[in-house]
């Protein structure tokens, strides 16, 4: 499957400007954000952020624990895939929860497939021929059509809330709102109207077309650190560590997907090493270890979510 991985392989295959909009007065970018925060204009800002829940009860039950312990400041929400249920559960019992909303159009795994929130008759150039949301990017590339893949999004948004998540911020799920610039436009109109702080990258290769519509008010985030499947077992911790003690001043921020490896999470990636039962796991052994905190302590990292970016909307 070509593109399964593409938003972890191109991450660190370019140069990229990952930018988040906050919809900010041209005076207010005078400040850096850690200023705007409160902190000191150097500070190193690290948001730790866990992607995919609700795709299964193990990713939940795990980013839940990371969430409870403070491994993770924030995650992100997968609305149309099946524990979404429980996750809306947690965000009720957990008010303070910093969950975004991890915008889906794909649905890439072989035997575990989802569709979309809009009525399929609404939404049809989304769907496979299986009638599921299309399992490569490329191919969701070539047919999605702009005006469905709105619609869907914005049924995503306000199906979350109608049960009770109140989402700090939104992403998008395997890049796939990055791949086009009409794609990238509704994604862009979506997050301001519904006011809420987005996750979006620029790449030195980006057409104009693409970077046009950002607003010169748009607050830059200074980078993002994702494991990717060259990364070999045994050097699964230092990775991690070493991105911590390089992290440079400015606002960065860490993707993890957390899972357990059990029965259910193996079943759900069958057929993937990466990004797998065994590749979650990883990451939550790594984000809950004693060795994580101690980094974030000896690097004077302070830890903040999208929930304090969002308060900058305000």
């Amino acid at each position: 499957m070509k593109s399964f991985f593409w938003w972890s392989s191109r991450v660190l295959a370019f140069a990229i400007l990952f930018l988040c909009s906050l919809r900010t007065t041209t005076l207010a970018q005078t400040k850096t954000v850690a200023e705007r925060l409160g902190y000191p204009a150097d500070s190193k800002l690290l948001i730790i952020h866990a992607d995919d829940l609700a795709v299964a009860h193990s990713e939940d039950a795990a980013s839940f624990d990371a969430l409870d312990q403070k491994a993770v400041s924030s995650a992100s929400i997968m609305v149309p895939c099946a524990w979404l249920t429980e996750v809306a559960a947690y965000a009720k019992a957990h008010p303070d929860a910093d969950l975004g909303l991890h915008l889906t159009l794909t649905s890439e795994w072989q035997t575990y497939r989802w569709g979309p929130i809009e009525p399929k008759d609404k939404v049809p150039s989304l769907l496979d021929p299986d009638g599921y949301l299309w399992q490569e990017a490329e191919l969701a590339r070539q047919h999605i059509k702009a005006e469905e893949a709105e619609r869907e999004i914005r049924a995503q948004i306000d199906h979350a809330i109608s049960v009770g998540i109140h989402p700090t911020h939104v992403d998008s799920h395997m890049g796939m709102l990055f791949l086009r610039p009409d794609l990238f436009a509704a994604y862009v109109k979506v997050a301001h109207e519904y006011k809420l702080p987005f996750l979006a990258f620029l790449e030195p290769t980006t057409p104009k077309e693409l970077s046009s519509l950002l607003s010169p008010n748009d607050l830059l985030i200074n980078g993002v650190e994702i494991a990717t499947p060259n990364i070999p077992v045994a050097n699964w911790k230092s990775f991690y560590l070493n991105a911590i003690k390089n992290l440079k001043p400015g606002v960065t921020e860490i993707i993890v997907h957390l899972g357990h490896d059990d029965a259910e999470l193996q079943a759900v990636t069958v057929g993937h090493v990466d990004y797998g039962a065994a590749w979650r796991q990883r990451d939550y052994d790594v984000v809950t270890s004693p060795e994580f905190k101690k980094a974030l302590q000896d690097n004077r990292v302070i830890v903040v979510g999208w929930k304090d970016l969002k308060k900058l909307l305000n």
